[in-house]
């Protein structure tokens, strides 16, 4: 190989590597770019985002709860209180369906969890259920009451993601306090 022929392939590998690495530099400039828009059509809807403490660690958004401590518009109790109703909210909500039998031949188990297992996850379900029913009987039924600690620790929406104006949003906050009172003083005396 010619001297000329060597020296040309040589430029063209560096070339070929400062390409790499500005289309690389855009991508994680497109990257960053999509992450910003993203977080920012998020907070614009309502959604509380904590920024990471590293660069390498991806935001993470908060729940509803966790928003309202970080203002310091709740107490511990309060806290506390909204955590418990949101544990059995979501675990009376959700679990694993239990499905029709009728097209599983004798032997198959498509989901591989043993019968009991599934009667486990039934009565655990059942039992939140019961324990949801006991607190939604503490906040005496009250459609407003419910529905704020149904969306805010439940669902785990902040205030503002599920209102639709700040104003709702206030008046969703202000009915929850009250809501979560009612439980933190019948959760202290009973120590549930």
């Amino acid at each position: 190989m010619s001297r000329t022929a060597h020296l040309a392939r040589l430029e063209r590998e560096r070339l070929l590597v400062l390409e790499r690495r500005g289309k690389a530099r855009a991508e994680a400039l497109a990257v960053q770019g999509g992450i910003a828009e993203t977080i920012a059509l998020s907070q614009g809807r309502g959604s509380a985002i904590e920024a990471p403490a590293t660069p390498r660690k991806p935001h993470r958004r908060q729940a509803g709860l966790e928003w309202l401590v970080r203002q310091g518009r709740l107490n511990d109790q309060q806290k506390r209180a909204g955590e418990r109703y949101g544990t059995y909210y979501r675990r009376a909500a959700a679990g694993a369906d239990i499905g029709s039998s009728l097209d599983i031949k004798h032997g198959d188990n498509p989901s591989g969890t043993s019968i009991g297992e599934v009667l486990a996850q039934a009565e655990a379900r059942a039992a939140a259920a019961a324990k949801l029913a006991l607190y939604r009987r503490k906040l005496h039924q009250h459609p407003l009451l419910l529905a704020a600690c149904d969306l805010v620790c439940g669902e785990e929406l902040t205030p503002r993601e599920a209102a639709r104006t700040d104003r709702e949003a206030g008046r969703l906050e202000a009915v929850l306090e009250v809501a979560l009172d009612l439980l933190a003083q019948e959760g202290g005396a009973q120590g549930s």
